[in-house]
């Protein structure tokens, strides 16, 4: 994948970045029976926090509504997040490697290793997502709108693993 998209004059943004991501709720869940999804992100010391509304499925396509803060140090809003009543439910790890085409706007394609495999997001504007797909050589079929927890339960049934956290085994700093 990275070869196809240096074929195609994608640069990368910055050097590879391990993730830490934990969704958030309230014990009732209220948050995932609306749709929604409150998750906070670390890289090293820093974070953003990022509320996500309900799925708007659009022709293949993955819309949501989207707030993005950054907050530092993450810590610091865990701390906020558990005040609120809010407690993890979900936690994630991935190393991710962001790309953007030289000269050309539209949007990034998001390099993602998790424990379960290896995922390219493309995020933008609905036209550029199709153009760089089909120049990849996927089609709308071939498109993937599920959410890392989704794919996560579904990647533990098949292996008749209890689900627990997505994250590499202690030490593991790469795949």
């Amino acid at each position: 994948m990275r070869h196809w998209l240096r074929a195609l004059g994608f640069r990368p943004l910055g050097p590879r970045q391990r993730e830490r991501n934990t969704i958030w709720d309230t014990p009732k869940r209220l948050l995932k029976k609306r749709g929604c999804l409150l998750r906070l992100r670390t890289v090293g010391k820093r974070g953003w926090i990022t509320f996500k509304g309900p799925r708007q499925r659009q022709q293949g396509f993955k819309v949501r509504t989207e707030w993005e803060a950054e907050v530092a140090p993450a810590a610091s809003a865990e701390k906020i997040l558990q005040a609120l009543g809010y407690q993890p439910v979900f936690r994630y790890e991935k190393f991710r490697t962001t790309y953007t085409q030289r000269g050309r706007r539209g949007g990034e394609a998001l390099l993602d290793e998790t424990p379960i495999g290896t995922y390219l997001e493309l995020e933008g504007a609905q036209a550029w997502i199709g153009r760089v797909a089909r120049q990849l050589g996927y089609a709308p079929k071939d498109f993937i709108t599920k959410t890392y927890a989704e794919l996560y339960l579904a990647w533990c049934r098949r292996r008749q693993q209890p689900p627990g956290d997505m994250v590499f085994r202690r030490g593991r700093t790469s795949l």
